[in-house]
């Protein structure tokens, strides 16, 4: 990705918690089919991607538990908040994707939610679970950088 092109993200949602549970081994950028209503509900900001997952379909892929809530200034054919949406992918993502989910203890879930350029796109992910003392690991390394931070910046002001 060159720097015009994160120029133009607006980034609305992260999945933080994902980030802490799994070890991410490859990112996609992924479309979403979505109704007019949604995508201004989404530029508001009332989505939750924290229990999502991909699901695959024959040759599609779904992305099941994003709850967008309905829009606040509609009042009719309000689209259901959790339903199935399908992800725009092309044939040769979604057949790599299934190869690599399919082996035992990796699953593909939605990291980011953003705006490229007017479109909402969703960065999807190839992931690991991490175990217990794995997330005890990054929490030191976590502590330890931040206690590098700190001394480098006292050192500074001295």
């Amino acid at each position: 990705m060159n720097k015009k092109d994160q120029k133009k993200h607006s980034v609305v949602l992260t999945n933080r918690k994902a980030l802490h549970d799994y070890h991410v081994l490859e990112k996609y950028e992924a479309g979403i089919s979505l109704a007019g209503c949604e995508v201004k509900s989404i530029r508001e900001g009332r989505v939750n991607i924290g229990d999502s997952f991909v699901r695959f379909k024959g040759s599609q892929a779904f992305v099941i538990n994003l709850h967008i809530n309905p829009y606040s200034h509609i009042s009719f054919d309000i689209p259901d908040p959790v339903r199935e949406r399908k992800l725009l992918l092309n044939r040769v993502e979604i057949e790599r994707l299934m190869g690599k989910v399919t082996r035992k203890g990796f699953t593909c879930i939605p990291i980011k939610l953003y705006f490229k350029r007017g479109w909402v796109k969703l960065e999807i992910a190839v992931c690991e679970g991490k175990k217990h003392f794995d997330k005890r690991d990054d929490l030191k390394k976590k502590i330890a950088q931040r206690e590098i931070d700190r001394s480098v910046k006292q050192s500074m002001k001295k």
